[in-house]
């Protein structure tokens, strides 16, 4: 077997039906949100701005915590942040903020027992290898936390066609979002 198999066999469970069941009711939650704000850290920080890009893209109000444009957040939005391995303190300090004005919080983990999950109003666990767990009891093939940030990004992306079917977004307004400042 050669190292792409063993990666595409590794992706396999993190998109069984079981995980994309969840899609439906994380797609209704930021259907209906007011502002959509994304937070990550690292490399998972990374695959929510590609989220929040992709949303742009479907014309939802989205945007990412810490740039300078991020609005205040409020009552009938919604903080989707990651926290794979369960906790980071950043994180928990924004769930802390976007809870004392009243937006709902969607956490995106590995580790639904978590702390940062615990916290949340909605968890969507994708299961996978992440950096907490990638020395004593790994199982991946892949580095520390990349089988999560992979299956992070295929796992938004399905999010994002539901969506778009949702909302009635056709493929072509979607590209009329994209940037032309390149």
């Amino acid at each position: 077997m050669t190292l792409a198999d063993q990666v595409l066999e590794e992706l396999r469970p993190g998109l069984a039906p079981d995980v994309l069941a969840q899609l439906p009711d994380l797609s209704k939650r930021l259907a209906l949100a007011g502002r959509i704000l994304c937070y990550g850290v690292g490399r998972e920080g990374l695959m929510m701005k590609a989220l929040a890009m992709r949303m742009y893209h479907l014309g939802l109000d989205a945007h990412v915590v810490g740039d300078m444009t991020v609005p205040p957040v409020a009552s009938g939005d919604v903080l989707i942040v990651s926290a794979g391995p369960g906790s980071f303190s950043t994180v928990a300090a924004l769930v802390k903020v976007a809870q004392n004005a009243k937006a709902q919080v969607i956490c995106v983990t590995a580790e639904p027992d978590g702390p940062v999950p615990q916290m949340a109003d909605a968890v969507v666990q994708i299961p996978a290898q992440t950096m907490a767990n990638d020395r004593s009891e790994a199982t991946s093939i892949l580095p520390m936390g990349s089988l999560y940030e992979a299956l992070m990004f295929l796992f938004f992306e399905l999010l994002v066609l539901d969506l778009r079917t949702r909302l009635g977004i056709a493929p072509d307004a979607m590209r009329a979002n994209h940037t032309n400042m390149e």
